[in-house]
């Protein structure tokens, strides 16, 4: 986990032609760097520089990685999906179904990692680090460093989450909450903009399906005459479509297949 955050943190901060080498706004070579993917969608800016690795189903070429945090992404690679495999079992079980449920989904093979840097803002007052939203996938994991930031929103007020040394935010995503008909619920969340001169990193990995014709819903397990669907079928690729082409704020994806 260190050593993670540590090399993600080291990428940030190499000199700009280098870290240029691997600017992009779209992720065609499994691996991007840029800053606020949702620039062209989005309102106003927010306060960060991300770089996006595609984890599975093709990561890019070890090469095309930087250096500097190439042998940390694929260690934690390693060990993410082993720990996303049994949060998703114990959540399975929860629903009362078969533990191996979303595994068999394919929610394991489908990863995006993004290390986030959200640098000191002199007028954090101005901006925000991340706009509040829900992820759209099924799972992420959060690895992030001791600086403050993170905040989830509980009723009407935003909690801060306080990072806690060796611990990682298990978020649910958009895609569980429909697909448990409404059981889980995805979570709403934020990142103000950084008023310490200790630059903030975390690190998500997103869990996904991977068959994007598939058509995805709530599970038949869950759906009876006294529990009817609340949400109508859709595929997962005209999903995400519909999440990256809207403002990067909000349930409102959600809402879109609710019936």
């Amino acid at each position: 986990m260190n050593r993670m955050l540590s090399s993600i943190k080291s990428f940030h901060e190499l000199p700009d032609d280098m870290r240029m080498q691997y600017y992009r706004r779209d992720m065609s070579q499994g691996i991007a760097y840029s800053t606020n993917f949702d620039l062209y969608h989005s309102k106003a800016a927010s306060w960060r520089d991300s770089l996006q690795v595609r984890l599975a189903p093709s990561p890019p070429k070890s090469k095309h990685v930087p250096a500097v945090c190439r042998d940390a992404v694929a260690e934690w690679d390693r060990e993410v999906v082993k720990l996303g495999e049994e949060v998703m079992g114990m959540l399975c079980e929860g629903l009362g179904v078969k533990t191996d449920r979303l595994k068999d989904m394919s929610c394991l093979a489908d990863r995006i990692m993004a290390g986030h840097y959200y640098p000191y803002c002199p007028q954090p007052e101005l901006t925000v680090g991340l706009t509040w939203h829900t992820d759209p996938g099924v799972l992420t994991v959060v690895l992030q460093n001791e600086v403050t930031g993170l905040q989830v929103k509980c009723g009407q007020d935003w909690i801060d989450v306080k990072p806690v040394p060796g611990g990682l935010v298990i978020n649910i995503g958009d895609m569980l909450q429909i697909i448990s008909n409404d059981q889980y619920k995805s979570v709403e969340h934020r990142v103000v903009a950084n008023p310490f001169h200790e630059p903030r990193v975390s690190i998500p990995v997103f869990f996904n399906p991977s068959m994007m014709g598939d058509l995805h819903g709530p599970l038949p397990e869950l759906v009876s005459p006294n529990k009817p669907a609340v949400f109508r079928q859709f595929t997962h690729s005209d999903f995400m479509t519909r999440f990256f082409t809207k403002d990067f704020d909000g349930k409102s994806v959600t809402n879109y297949y609710r019936i």
